[in-house]
């Protein structure tokens, strides 16, 4: 079955065919500082849906960028170090030191990962973390567009938004791509130093509006205290905007089936 099970923050694992990946792995527990860099840290106020023990095995491990909420000391230790992880250049490189088969990825780079029968293409999509004075001093950021194909045919896409913020960098992604099933869209507007680095309940919608996926699920959303969208805001404004996408929660440990919503139109790269 096609699914995604929602682990916390943003690491989610996502079963597209025979294929299972991990999102942003984040395992630290509630109470636990995630560093951010240059100084700065968060409180973790959650804890994980489960431990690195208790992950299936994986085909690909994608991570959007190195922040201490993405990918953190318990998955540098605790990780299988044999999947790639599909990444900045930025992050590959550093992931590379600790032993890990970081693959770093520009924007619009793909890769496909093959099983008999099956391929999943990955492609590497544009994100804006911050902007102004801020944008230099955090770690480039990526989307992700996951896309299953059997036998040749386009048969299901998961969009990772990644940590970006709304913007015309996405329309791109919607002309490359019209019809995405499923997007898993960062929330929380996330603040550091007066400065948003992810959506809040606004850009989310505004999101939404670009993109036009058939299905969002949110996360990102209450795990740290630098999250200050609460995600119900989110829901509420979503529901209230006309939008064709549906907004599924999925809570901590649970897990929501993925299924196309129409006929695939061929991607544009």
């Amino acid at each position: 079955m096609d699914s995604l099970t929602f682990i916390g923050t943003a690491t989610t694992l996502v079963r597209l065919g025979s294929f299972t990946l991990l999102t942003d792995p984040n395992f630290l527990h509630r109470g636990q500082r995630a560093y951010l860099g240059k100084g700065l840290w968060s409180r973790r106020l959650t804890d994980p849906a489960m431990s690195p023990a208790q992950l299936p095995a994986l085909d690909a491990v994608v991570l959007s960028h190195l922040h201490g909420d993405h990918w953190d000391r318990v998955a540098t230790r605790e990780l299988d170090r044999s999947p790639p992880v599909f990444t900045t250049v930025k992050a590959a490189t550093r992931l590379a030191r600790y032993g890990f088969d970081g693959r770093g990825m520009r924007t619009w780079d793909e890769t496909v990962l093959r099983h008999e029968g099956e391929e999943l293409r990955l492609v590497s999509l544009p994100g804006i973390h911050a902007r102004g004075l801020l944008g230099p001093l955090l770690p480039p950021v990526m989307g992700s567009m996951l896309e299953h194909s059997v036998d040749g045919h386009v048969r299901l896409r998961v969009y990772l938004s990644g940590d970006t913020l709304d913007g015309a960098h996405l329309d791109a992604v919607r002309g490359r791509f019209p019809d995405i099933d499923v997007a898993v869209v960062h929330l929380g507007g996330t603040r550091i130093l007066a400065h948003m680095v992810t959506m809040d309940d606004v850009q989310g919608v505004g999101f939404l509006r670009r993109i036009q996926p058939s299905l969002a699920v949110p996360v990102h959303y209450d795990d740290y205290r630098v999250f200050r969208s609460p995600l119900h805001h989110f829901v509420q404004r979503a529901r209230s905007s006309e939008l064709t996408t549906v907004v599924q929660v999925v809570g901590r440990g649970e897990t929501v089936p993925l299924r196309a919503s129409s006929p695939r139109s061929p991607s544009r790269s």
